[in-house]
Order: structure tokens, then sequence, then C-alpha cells
């Protein structure tokens, strides 16, 4: 069997790292002292903030670097599902190139979307609870409920201001890349792929950095494009495998984009272009790490998916703790409550799940 160029470990160690990044962003960028991102929209203060906090820092100095780079754990995920796409889907020689068919693609896509309800409605159900009989109830509208649960939300105007628990944007995104990869890159040639970046590159590079328009395309495919285009074409080409490099010449190339990183920061054009980098990073990353820290990232990397959809919940429940001056307790405690539940979740889940004997 031909070696791929990320291994299955590799791509677990990956998930760990991202949902690393994305958990502990979306508590951080809420307290309040804490340097706000630039995800959806790029605010050059954002970036003069960090740099302030990073040449002063103090001890929320953690605070703020999760705050501001945490939420680019969400193109490594999507790095990891064009990579996964094609690993799984595009192995059999027997379906023509380029086959469009509308009963299979319809197929596909109703599988994926019942696939993302599974994930997400567990998660959904609870928070809604824990929301209702906890201070600062979230507003239900039945429109927007339907629409979160049938994954069309983020299309709707002002998806910031509707989408709740927002994390949740994240399953309306991946069904619109599941509908573009099996409708226009399935099996394509890469130019295809490479034709649908540089389009979503330019439409965003010809909005306003701070406008509505460009916060709606970023809550969109259109957003995401590049990192999920890139895990495509990756496995499509599988380059030689390099773990036969030196770590310090891993070493060497990950400190290289952590500085190219840092001055893409200051510049709206630049920063479109930053997941790119942000996935480099994270492959020589996993390269370098030891195996004392490459086996619990490979841990909670199998239970990401759990993970992903608990976190909201004791986010609601632990941050008015870091609110009231014990920023760091309350993190802890989300983070291990975050995990332990998402653990049980996934063993329970296994138990029902599991085939009969």
């Amino acid at each position: 069997m031909k070696e791929t160029f990320l291994s299955r470990t590799e791509c677990t160690a990956l998930r760990g790292i991202a949902i690393f990044g994305i958990i502990l962003h979306n508590y951080s960028h809420w307290l309040r002292p804490a340097v706000k991102e630039n995800e959806y929209l790029f605010k050059l203060s954002n970036s003069e903030a960090l740099w302030n906090a990073v040449c002063h820092p103090d001890w929320l100095l953690p605070i703020h670097l999760f705050s501001y780079f945490g939420h680019y754990g969400v193109p490594i995920f999507l790095f990891l599902s064009g990579y996964g796409l094609v690993l799984k889907y595009e192995q059999r020689q027997d379906v023509p190139l380029g086959n469009t068919d509308r009963q299979s693609a319809f197929g596909f896509i109703g599988n994926h979307w019942l696939k993302l309800l599974k994930i997400m409605l567990p998660g959904y159900i609870a928070f809604t609870i824990i929301d209702r009989i906890t201070p600062n109830a979230w507003h239900y509208e039945a429109e927007n409920i339907v629409a979160q649960l049938t994954m069309v939300i983020n299309v709707l105007p002002a998806p910031n201001t509707i989408i709740w628990p927002g994390p949740y944007w994240f399953f309306g995104l991946m069904l619109q890349l599941y509908i573009a990869y099996r409708l226009f890159l399935y099996r394509r040639h890469w130019a295809v792929a490479v034709a649908f970046v540089v389009l979503c590159w330019f439409l965003q590079a010809l909005c306003s950095p701070t406008g509505t328009v460009l916060n709606g395309l970023r809550y969109n495919c259109i957003g995401g494009m590049m990192p999920f285009c890139f895990g495509l074409l990756i496995a499509r080409f599988n380059p030689h495998p390099t773990h036969h490099l030196n770590r310090s010449i891993y070493a060497i190339h990950f400190v290289a984009m952590i500085l190219i990183i840092s001055l893409m920061c200051w510049s709206f054009q630049t920063w479109l272009w930053i997941p790119f980098f942000v996935v480099l990073s994270c492959y020589c990353l996993i390269k370098i790490l030891p195996q004392s820290i490459l086996k619990p990232l490979v841990w909670v990397g199998s239970i990401s998916a759990p993970i992903f959809v608990i976190h909201p919940i004791f986010r609601k429940i632990f941050i008015p703790l870091s609110h009231g001056g014990d920023v760091y307790a309350g993190a802890i405690l989300y983070l291990l409550s975050t995990i332990y539940v998402a653990w049980l979740s996934k063993i329970i889940g296994n138990k029902i799940y599991a085939p009969k004997q």
C-alpha cells in the first residue's frame, strides 16, 4: 500500500491541536481583557493590541494568544476534511472522472448532512437546556432553530447575531464544503480546485476589511475554501512523506512559519492567506513534538468531535468564574469538564452503536 503524506496518527494529532485551539479561543475571547481576534473581519487595532500584549507580557498572555490565534484550529479541520475526503472517495478507479450523477450526488450530500446532524444534535439539545437554566439565556426564534438544524443558518443575514451557540456555524460551513466537493471538485482536474481557491480569495480581497459583506462570506464556504482545497490537493498529489528529515529541519521551518504568520497579521491582503501557513506550521509541529506530548494530543484528537459539540455547554457554566476574577480557575475547570464528558460520551456512543455480535 502506498505511503501517504500524513499518517492516521498524524492526522489525529492535528485534530488534537486544532480542537485545543478552538475551545481555548472560544473561552478566552469572551473575557473582557483579552485581545480580540481577526477571524471574520480584519481590524488592524486587534493586531496592534496583540503586539502590545507580547511586548509587555503579563499573567494573561496565554489568554491573549489563544483569543487571537486559537480560531485557526478551524482551517486545520478544513484541511483534514479535504484530505480525508480524497482518501476515502477518490481511491476507487471504477467511477468515471468528473461523474456528477444526480442520484449519487444527492445521496452523498444527504448522508453527510445526516452525519453532521448526529454529531451536532445531542450537544445542541443539551446546550439549549443549560442555556435556559443559567443567567443571560438566549432568545431563541423558531426560524433560526430550524435553520441551524438544517445547517443553512450561515447564509442568513448577519449570521454572527443569530447562530447560538456561536461555534455551531461550523456545521453549516462543512455542509457547504461537502456540496462543493461532490458537485464541483470530486475527481475533477486539480485546476478546478485552484480556480475555486483563487475565486474565493478574489471575492474576499474586494471587500472592506471590516464590512458586512466580508463577514458574511467568511461565515460560509468562501472563507474556508483555501485550506479545504489545500488538503484535497495534498491528498491527490501525495508528496513523498518527509519523516526522514531531521527534527531540527522541521523546527527551523516551524519557526519560519510562525514569523511569517506574525508578519501577515499586519495587512488585510496577507491576512487572507494565513490559514495556509497555519496548516504548514502545525504539520512541522507534529514532526518535532516528543511522544510524551504527541500521545495525549492523539487521544484528544480522537474525541475532537464530542469536544467540539460539548464545549459551549461548559463555557456557559464556567465563564462567570473567570469573569469574577479567577480567570485560570474557570478555564481549567472548563477544559477538564469538557474533555472528561466528551470522553464519556464517546464511550457511551460506542456501546450504543456497537454492532451486535
